[in-house]
């Protein structure tokens, strides 16, 4: 196992913490139930639990395992619906090292990104990876090179992803904010507002993790 590899344990706690201090705000952001913010403590909490369970096993088969733990001990609609992210990233890093050079992919994965789900059948680059990719190397001081090749691009998700970054600029967001949205335009979490706000949040936090270094082993 790579030595840089990602503590996913240690990712997602981070994580679990970030939605516990919004609690209150997303369930408040949920018309529905008004639980979300419980539910995606709940979610977490589970996720972490699960992948400390596996912690000597390669990323791929802790991310099963979390998959297969969220779906039988969580019933809420977003655990569903993280469940298939995890189990998507399973499939996408099996035989991979999940290390900060390929881990924005990890982020697409669970959010339900199209574009990030169809990148092992047919490689591409993704447009809100590379806009990640851009924003991780400013924030740690280096350069992230991603793949050069422009086969397979899905021009929905590039315009989608375009157009909400830009839209977010104009409303004077900070670009980390703006990058976030363009994730979120093109995903499965962003077609609701409650899971969109707390997609972010989750995608926000991992993104800081790999900037400033942490998750590794």
């Amino acid at each position: 196992m790579a030595s840089n590899e990602i503590d996913l344990a240690q990712v997602f706690q981070a994580v679990t913490q970030t939605l516990a201090s919004n609690q209150g705000a997303l369930n408040q952001a949920d018309d529905y139930n008004h639980n979300h913010g419980d539910n995606m403590v709940e979610i977490f909490n589970l996720v972490t639990q699960a992948v400390q369970k596996k912690g000597k096993k390669p990323a791929a088969d802790q991310l099963a395992y979390a998959s297969k733990m969220l779906s039988k001990q969580a019933q809420s609609g977003s655990a569903q619906a993280y469940a298939q992210g995890l189990s998507r990233a399973a499939q996408q890093f099996k035989g991979r090292d999940l290390q900060p050079e390929n881990a924005l992919e990890l982020i697409e994965l669970l959010m339900g990104n199209p574009a990030a789900s169809q990148a092992q059948a047919q490689p591409a680059v993704d447009p809100n990876a590379e806009l990640l990719n851009s924003l991780l190397g400013s924030l740690s001081g280096e350069t992230q090179s991603g793949q050069q090749g422009q086969e397979g691009l899905d021009m929905a998700d590039l315009l989608a992803g375009g157009l909400a970054f830009l839209q977010s600029r104009q409303r004077g967001e900070s670009t980390m904010e703006a990058l976030l949205d363009a994730v979120m335009a093109g995903s499965q979490m962003g077609q609701s507002a409650h899971r969109a706000q707390s997609g972010k949040l989750v995608s926000g936090t991992l993104l800081q993790m790999l900037a400033q270094g942490l998750g590794g082993r």
